[in-house]
């Protein structure tokens, strides 16, 4: 029972698989392919006959799933995504509202956006780890149905101060679905199909916020403020009826399940998974939750990658500051029509998917990497640059078509670059991440989580002031310029990012250990 058995256990799998280790401490996934570092030592601990691995048709494995239950479990993620992040922006729409009910300013009422963000931001860095300690799907369920629970207060509130902590509160929970969710698809797709899959489950968080003020609109003109809540209460518990149906995804947490199953049966202590750890549950989820912090600080790829994620991120929050602005103060516009201005964001960003193949395909037209046999995750920045260039465009276009003397249709075409780029640097900017760091995906995406939530939480707070000082015109041409300068960023990355994963004290660490095994 060598080495032999597992190559032909990786021939079986037609994708990136975890296949058998002989040593539980030796193992290590490489940026490239996502695969394990296969050790042929014995372990000094277990014996390899006791080890609990995955066999060829495993059904338990995610990778192997039967193609339309993959499609499900993103589906089902995906619009687990859309309510957590309509509810952000839908509230917007109910502002007036509040202003009216509880005689406060709009500053105050905006500090229902700032205080549900940071309770995402804070909550995605909780959750990331512990669902690495047990497991996706427990995390998925139990903050789903807190989150909901949690709609009930702001729903019900009789000041806004309950409206304020139901909201960090419902952000806290609810982001471990949102944060999470790239981390589940990683581990059910492989590297060939991760970028569509990706797409196809960015459709909700990315489009989310755009269904809020379009949804939230309409519900707050027609039955008030509170039932922006009770939507998105009656929407999330259908959606966690879907989730209820998805199985674990996490490898370690299957197989650990799968071995602690057999000791149960067997009697036999012996049995064994390479994931298994010495540490106890609380250490474990000590070090899972200082991960991700570590990564923000650390990780060349996440500095550069979360700052510029968070700045896209950050104005497109704004946004939901400039849009009613431009529609509804400066127009006319009722809240109902005013949230149809952002049709042409939603557009742009499902023109991004539609268009996954073409840009797959120019993504594997790149020369493969010798040492890997893989296109290097470099050629994945070739489409954030696009996005970038367009994102900015959209943004200047907006800039200084939004005022009134111009057709109400040439502002709302330029949120489809703007939208457009804003998909392609989400989408993509994570697969770059993803590609890199293997099953610690969910914790550096957890610090992005982190670091772009508190970008879009502080940056709608300044929104009104900004616009009120400059006006709709400067005030979007500093944002653009802004962007226009981070398109450096893709492009940095696009000719030496080769260099800066080699500067990755995480990927060093990963390479130093393939190459002691």
């Amino acid at each position: 029972m060598g080495s032999s058995r597992d190559s032909e256990a990786t021939d079986i799998f037609n994708e990136p698989e975890l296949t058998r280790s002989y040593t539980a401490d030796a193992e290590c996934y490489t940026a490239q392919t996502l695969e394990p570092t296969v050790s042929k030592l014995p372990s000094l601990k277990n014996s390899s006959e006791y080890e609990v691995y995955w066999k060829p048709e495993d059904p338990e494995n995610p990778r192997l799933w039967p193609l339309w239950y993959k499609g499900v479990s993103v589906v089902t993620m995906s619009l687990g995504a859309t309510v957590v992040t309509l509810f952000s922006t839908s509230y917007t729409s109910g502002i007036p509202g509040l202003e009216e009910e509880f005689h406060i300013s709009k500053i105050v009422g905006l500090f229902g956006v700032f205080t549900y963000l940071l309770g995402m931001g804070v909550g995605t860095i909780v959750s990331a780890p512990l669902s690495e300690v047990v497991g996706r799907r427990p995390v998925y369920l139990v903050s789903m149905t807190v989150f909901l629970l949690l709609i009930l207060p702001s729903a019900l509130a009789l000041n806004i101060e309950a409206i304020l902590i139901g909201r960090f509160l419902g952000g806290l929970f609810g982001s471990a679905v949102v944060g999470n969710s790239p981390a589940s698809v990683n581990d059910i797709v492989s590297d060939k199909h991760r970028a569509l899959a990706f797409g196809i489950w960015s459709i909700g968080p990315t489009n989310g916020p755009v269904y809020g003020p379009i949804i939230g609109g309409f519900v707050f003109q027609y039955l008030g403020w509170r039932w922006t809540n009770w939507i998105v209460l009656i929407i999330g518990g259908a959606v966690l009826v879907l989730m209820c149906l998805i199985k674990e995804t996490y490898p370690p947490v299957i197989l650990q399940k799968r071995a602690a199953k057999i000791r149960k049966e067997t009697g036999d202590p012996k049995w064994w998974t390479r994931y298994d750890g010495g540490d106890d549950f609380s250490k474990r989820l000590k070090t899972g939750l200082s991960r991700p912090f570590i990564m923000l600080v650390t990780e060349p790829i996440c500095i550069f990658w979360n700052s510029y994620i968070a700045i896209a991120y950050g104005i497109l929050y704004l946004c939901f500051v400039a849009y009613p602005i431009a529609f509804q103060t400066e127009r006319g516009w009722s809240p109902g029509i005013g949230g149809l201005s952002f049709i042409g964001i939603g557009s742009g960003v499902l023109i991004t998917i539609a268009c996954e193949p073409l840009f797959r395909k120019a993504i594997n037209s790149h020369r493969k990497d010798p040492e890997t046999g893989e296109v290097p995750p470099e050629a994945i920045a070739s489409v954030v640059i696009l996005g970038a260039i367009l994102l900015a465009v959209g943004q200047l276009w907006f800039a200084w078509t939004c005022t009134p003397n111009i057709h109400w249709i040439v502002p709302i075409l330029a949120g489809v670059p703007f939208g457009f780029g804003n998909a392609c640097i989400f989408i993509y900017a994570t697969s770059y991440m993803a590609r890199s760091y293997g099953i610690y995906t969910a914790s550096a995406l957890a610090g992005n989580m982190f670091f772009r939530s508190i970008m879009g939480a502080c940056l709608p707070l300044a929104g009104p002031s900004m616009y009120s000082a400059l006006g709709l015109n400067w005030a979007g041409t500093l944002l653009g310029l802004v962007e226009a300068a981070c398109i450096s960023i893709p492009v940095v990355f696009y000719f030496y990012g080769h260099r800066i994963r080699k500067a990755s004290p995480m990927i060093q660490a990963m390479e130093r250990m393939q190459a002691a095994t």
